[in-house]
């Protein structure tokens, strides 16, 4: 049947290999719905990412913060995420007067940067999102805690001094303050400032954030923040389609290490209970995957919605699941379907299940 309904306009050969791949995932009535609820099960947090740059960018320390005319209580210099992001939202210890969207903050924030820096922020989600819908780092409703993990890492004294992550910390924590009710007590920050915080090495790190998920209930918003060094390692396990895992850098990572993608969505994105909304700020190079999300805007000026990342393009064979679903025919629904791409996605579907 699959090979006859395409057989007046596929080649034999692609008709066989498509439907040889394919045609378990049909008859199982596979539906966007059942790939949603996979997406689900895997990340159960609803978890929204704002990174500095593309994977393959690096980002800026901005000397003086006062070209971006902000507020600056905690020092002169901020990483340019940051930054701009506190222009966006914060301007003169205000929130905007008018509502943004998603959309809205990335343009903006792209804006800020233009004419200084070429890296290109990028907006990613756990779920597919329309991102046109308001900006928040609360969701409307909330009846719970609201729980901040911030880190900031300037390397005093080693190679690679930053100058601005400890302002970055400080002048978010005064945002998420004023603007969005968070309460000190609710606050964990890491800065490397000769013991007046916990020190942003390796092990603190990864233990607050474990600490983080366990405390974290449904209801609960949550926001993550981390300025400092990233970088890339090649990957160790094939599941990175460019060959590099994104890393954040902490402390000690001379003596300790790196810590690698896989490692924060094992340890933060993954485990996050299903009711927590989950914000991320991550002010560093080579961030714009690092959290491993699925789908993906970047305020490039030509991506105009959210798409599915590169990585995990599943978009295809959704909507074919999708119109399948609807009582559309085999051969309705591969009409409007690139053969080849569906092909190619479903090997690596069947190659990750």
């Amino acid at each position: 049947f699959f090979v006859g309904a395409l057989r007046s306009s596929l080649p034999f050969t692609l008709q066989y290999e498509l439907g040889t791949i394919l045609l378990p995932y049909l008859l199982t009535k596979t539906t966007m719905a059942d790939f949603l609820a996979a997406a689900e099960k895997a990340i159960p947090a609803e978890v929204h990412m704002i990174s500095g740059c593309m994977d393959s960018q690096t980002s800026a320390d901005v000397s003086n913060v006062a070209s971006f005319s902000l507020p600056d209580p905690a020092g002169k210099a901020g990483g340019a995420l940051t930054s701009s992001l506190l222009k966006v939202l914060y301007s003169d210890h205000h929130a905007p007067a008018e509502d943004l969207s998603f959309q809205d903050v990335l343009t903006k924030v792209k804006a800020t940067l233009s004419g200084r820096y070429t890296q290109i922020p990028q907006l990613s989600s756990s779920r597919p999102m329309d991102i046109s819908s308001p900006f928040e780092i609360v969701p409307k409703g909330c009846t719970g805690t609201k729980r901040a993990l911030l880190i900031g890492i300037n390397y005093i004294g080693q190679q690679g001094q930053l100058s601005g992550c400890h302002n970055d910390v400080l002048n978010m924590v005064e945002y998420l303050k004023d603007v969005h009710g968070f309460e000190s007590q609710n606050i964990t920050l890491l800065l490397d400032d000769d013991g007046q915080h916990t020190s942003p090495t390796h092990s603190n790190i990864l233990s607050a954030y474990r600490r983080l998920v366990a405390e974290s209930a449904p209801g609960d918003a949550v926001y993550c923040h981390y300025s400092g060094h990233g970088g890339k390692l090649r990957d160790d396990d094939g599941d990175e389609k460019d060959g590099y895992d994104e890393t954040l850098v902490p402390l000690d990572y001379q003596s300790a290490g790196q810590i690698r993608d896989d490692e924060l969505f094992n340890t933060l994105v993954g485990p996050m209970r299903k009711g927590v909304t989950l914000t991320c700020i991550m002010d560093c190079c080579h961030s714009g995957t690092i959290l491993d999300l699925p789908y993906i805007f970047k305020a490039d000026g030509e991506q105009t919605e959210m798409t599915a990342s590169a990585d995990f393009d599943m978009q295809p064979l959704l909507q074919l699941a999708a119109a399948l679903a609807s009582g559309a025919s085999l051969t309705e629904a591969l009409s409007s379907q690139d053969p080849q791409q569906l092909m190619s996605i479903a090997q690596q579907c069947c190659t990750i299940l």
